[in-house]
């Protein structure tokens, strides 16, 4: 899995999509522009009346244990309520990112990223030269370990401290969700948590997304079809325009996020190790017309050097391994260099007959 594909550096300079949007652009640059068959077009009708499965987690420990393996199961997707973030908290990380993405360009640009780390404000995804480029601009963090001081936004005055505190907040449900998603594999609660590295080892990381308004959103995407690379995500999704799409069936799904609830996903790392009792899922992201949307994804992942593979408690002679052995430091490079790319990584590492 290795690459000697350069990380150091963007190979084009990097444009704000918000600056581009701000500009008055009337057109989509030519960059930014789908292949036809990736456009967003709804496949079948997209998926109209049908929704993620929705987890309570006031209705009791074993019940919402049981409805979130089913709904990783069956869809890989679910959203959760009554999840014991605190609302206001919520708000307070919501209005600091607006906050930090209403600076002037230059204020942004201070913390400009490259593909080394992806630590800062950035554009793109992925290192390959003249690939097409998403309609987003983003700001990445890692929380556990966390970045460096000066990857952290002086303004606004809050937004370290607000952002830390929400961090702590669903690194701590996120423990709970690897707790049922072990139990639902018939393994210790803690098993999934242990195979990450242990509760201190553990990397939590989080991408603010900004989707600023697009005038000709029917040949772009916000961010094109792909599975997440880590472990768990907890998406905090805009709170008045939908954006984000479910591949189910051939058909992308709408979700339309409920108030005050996260909208939860499992990604590759859990299919390995499940040995794909679990499934990651494509998802993307749609943009808009009138409005910008902002959205906040919280990953909590293995340790970059823990060895990860199906776990042994459910390979028999019956379900054979499908996977390798590897480092999440080794899966996630092809990421940083390919960008999002459906669920090629984790397919390409299945076992053939």
């Amino acid at each position: 899995m290795a690459s000697k594909t350069d990380l150091c550096s963007w190979p084009e300079p990097v444009v704000s999509v918000q600056s581009l949007a701000d500009s008055g652009a009337v057109a989509v640059p030519g960059k930014y522009v789908k292949p036809p068959s990736e456009r967003p077009v709804l496949i079948g009708g997209g998926g109209r009346g049908v929704q993620i499965p929705v987890v309570d987690q006031r209705g009791g420990r074993a019940a919402a244990a049981q409805a979130i393996s089913e709904a990783c199961r069956e869809w890989g997707f679910f959203q959760v309520v009554n999840h014991g973030v605190p609302a206001e908290l919520v708000e307070a990380v919501r209005r600091a990112w607006r906050g930090f993405f209403r600076l002037p360009l230059e204020a942004k640009n201070a913390y400009a990223n490259s593909p080394r780390t992806y630590e800062g404000f950035g554009s793109r995804l992925g290192v390959e030269k003249d690939a097409p480029l998403d309609w987003g601009d983003y700001y990445f963090l890692n929380l556990n370990p966390a970045s460096p001081d000066e990857y952290w936004p002086a303004l606004p005055d809050e937004l370290r401290a607000v952002t830390e505190e929400y961090g702590g907040e669903l690194r701590r449900l996120c423990e709970a969700l690897l707790g049922a998603l072990s139990a639902g594999l018939g393994l210790e609660e803690g098993f999934l948590r242990e195979a990450f590295g242990g509760a201190e080892r553990v990397g939590t990381c989080m991408r603010v997304n900004l989707y600023p308004k697009c005038p000709q959103p029917e040949l772009t995407l916000g961010l094109s079809p792909h599975s997440d690379p880590g472990g768990v995500t907890v998406l905090l999704a805009d709170d008045h325009l939908d954006g984000l799409q479910v591949r189910r069936q051939g058909e992308w799904v709408p979700v339309r996020p409920i108030a005050g609830a996260f909208i939860v996903n499992v990604a590759d790392q859990i299919q390995v190790i499940s040995n794909a009792t679990y499934k990651s899922v494509e998802h993307r992201v749609i943009v808009n017309e009138e409005e910008e949307r902002l959205s906040i994804a919280f990953f909590y992942n293995p340790s970059g050097d823990v060895s990860i593979g199906p776990a042994k408690e459910l390979v028999s002679e019956e379900r054979l391994a499908l996977y390798p052995a590897f480092t999440f430091d080794e899966y996630r490079r092809y990421v940083r260099e390919k960008g999002p790319r459906g669920k090629s990584q984790v397919e390409s590492l299945k076992f053939h007959d």
